[in-house]
């Protein structure tokens, strides 16, 4: 076992380490009255024997289901997906397609310089949950309370210093209506911050940093607005092309999982009743469900929609839903009076998918990859329950899972708490300790987050609150995890239950 020893010098005190297993306790001789600067230094070797010495957390199951609200699934009798990474999980090819697709749209429709052709995508640069300022020009990242987070701002490819970030700001917390808009009655106003929070919005900063850095290195006058413009409207133009090529070679582009036709076949066999809502074209989703779960997929869904031009779906009230000739590749005009098991529909809302099956309230379940678009609407107006597919959940839990990084957290906790119960000594020597202290948190606190992603860390935490994505996820989804195929482990009368969160002024956890 690595302990800490106090070795006492007649001016100072230091930590060593040492190699003993049979160590049980560390007597240290005092030949003299300690100085301030050796208290301190003798509760940092304190407590950083008891961080030694203290167990690590378990390890988190990476194929969990996590609870934010209780879930009885014995009251669910209807089960209703989204596709895009909901059942289909893409591989890393994907982004790179969109990436290139929309580089190329850049230059043929908005005239964009040709060298942007030479900037390559890089695939670990942005998370998503990040915010772009179309004001600013920045890609940054907010923790549930609007604050920025320091050291994971950026203009272009490059780190915006803090300071310059609080001039621009003047305050690390940005107002709400900055963030969201103001819709209050005669204070009507545009945010000036787009959240972006789905998955196929990844390569899309990759392309608008990567242009914005272009621009910046060689001069170029910009304006952060149209940029984001340009580039979010060539990306999303070339959904069409993207669903074609992915459609004519799914095995390059879709990552396989055979335990979603097991799933659903459970669900089956339990009486369960299936739908499925997408954005995505039938010839699009059905390539890839094709692969997914076979070609006879459509026998377990008693409703697909397709085209369905989600969040509409869910807030809209009079837009008609419509059969789908898949042999034509059009809709048929033909009003729909009821659905049927087997044909496509096209469009349409939420309201008519409810009035036409009588499925509503509790009994349904809905999952999808989104937080707000997919799930907001359900939960709030409509009484759903729901549950996040989040396809980083993955990565985020096998980071958390490596011992360095247990270690690390664990002592950061405890440093911090060191920090906090001795900020208050005054003398010069003492504040040379307290800023070494400080020192290494900061160090610490950077290091938790890089292993994470480098530029803006985890998906789900700032330093040490929630980020803004966290909290539409926690507020909206009921349960979530990383693959439809983990709920497999679980009964159709299982209840998924909530943990117990620490408060501020509840019992205290060194490890959060």
């Amino acid at each position: 076992m690595s302990v800490c020893k106090l070795v006492v010098g007649i001016n100072k005190i230091s930590c060593i380490s040492l190699t003993n297993g049979n160590a049980k306790k560390i007597g240290v001789s005092l030949f003299r009255a300690f100085s301030s600067r050796d208290l301190l230094k003798e509760a940092y070797c304190r407590t950083k024997l008891k961080c030694r010495s203290k167990k690590l957390p378990q390890d988190v199951n990476p194929t969990g289901v996590f609870a934010c609200n209780e879930l009885d699934l014995s009251e669910v009798n209807v089960y209703g997906f989204d596709y895009d990474y909901t059942l289909a999980h893409y591989k890393p090819s994907l982004e790179h397609l969109l990436y290139n697709l929309g580089r190329e749209i850049l230059l043929e429709k908005y005239n964009y310089p040709p060298e942007i052709l030479k900037l390559e995508y890089k695939p670990n640069f942005a998370v998503r949950g990040l915010h772009y300022d179309i004001e600013k020009g920045l890609l940054l990242k907010l923790d549930s309370f609007l604050q920025i987070q320091f050291g994971a701002v950026y203009r272009g490819l490059t780190q915006v210093p803090s300071d310059e970030v609080l001039k621009l700001y003047k305050n690390r917390i940005i107002p709400i209506a900055y963030v969201e808009g103001d819709n209050r009655a005669h204070k009507s106003s545009r945010a000036k911050m787009v959240h972006l929070a789905d998955l196929f919005s990844v390569p899309e900063m990759g392309l608008l940093c990567n242009v914005a850095e272009y621009f910046i290195r060689n001069h170029i006058d910009y304006h952060p607005e149209i940029l984001f413009l340009d580039v979010k409207n060539s990306v999303q133009s070339s959904h069409p092309i993207m669903h074609k090529v992915v459609a004519q070679n799914v095995q390059e582009y879709i990552r396989p999982n055979p335990e979603l036709r097991n799933y659903f076949q459970m669900l089956q066999d339990n009486q369960k009743k299936l739908f499925l809502v997408t954005n995505s074209p039938f010839h699009f989703v059905n390539a890839g469900m094709d692969m997914l779960v076979g070609h006879d997929w459509r026998d377990f869904f008693d409703v697909v929609i397709v085209n369905a031009n989600k969040p509409k779906f869910f807030t809209e009230v009079s837009r008609p839903i419509r059969v789908f000739d898949k042999n034509a590749n059009t809709h048929i005009w033909e009003k729909v009076t009821s659905l049927e098991k087997g044909i496509i529909y096209y469009e349409g809302t939420v309201k008519q998918l409810q009035d036409l099956t009588g499925w509503s309230g509790h009994q349904v379940l809905y999952f999808g990859d989104h937080p707000y678009s997919d799930l907001a609407d359900v939960t709030l107006e409509h009484g759903w329950r729901t549950g996040a597919i989040i396809n980083e959940l993955t990565h985020e839990i096998n980071t958390l899972n490596m011992h360095s990084f247990k270690e690390n957290a664990n002592w950061l906790q405890m440093l911090t708490q060191l920090i906090e119960d001795h900020q208050d000594y005054k003398r010069p020597e003492e504040l040379e300790v307290l800023a070494q202290w400080m020192a290494e948190r900061d160090y610490l606190r950077n290091e938790i987050k890089a292993v994470f992603n480098p530029q803006f860390g985890s998906v789900f935490r700032t330093y040490h609150n929630p980020t803004y994505f966290s909290r539409r996820l926690f507020r909206f989804a009921d349960i979530y995890t990383s693959n439809i195929k983990h709920l497999l482990r679980y009964s159709t009368t299982h209840t998924f239950y909530p943990r117990r969160g620490v408060m501020p002024h509840e019992y205290g956890s060194y490890f959060v």
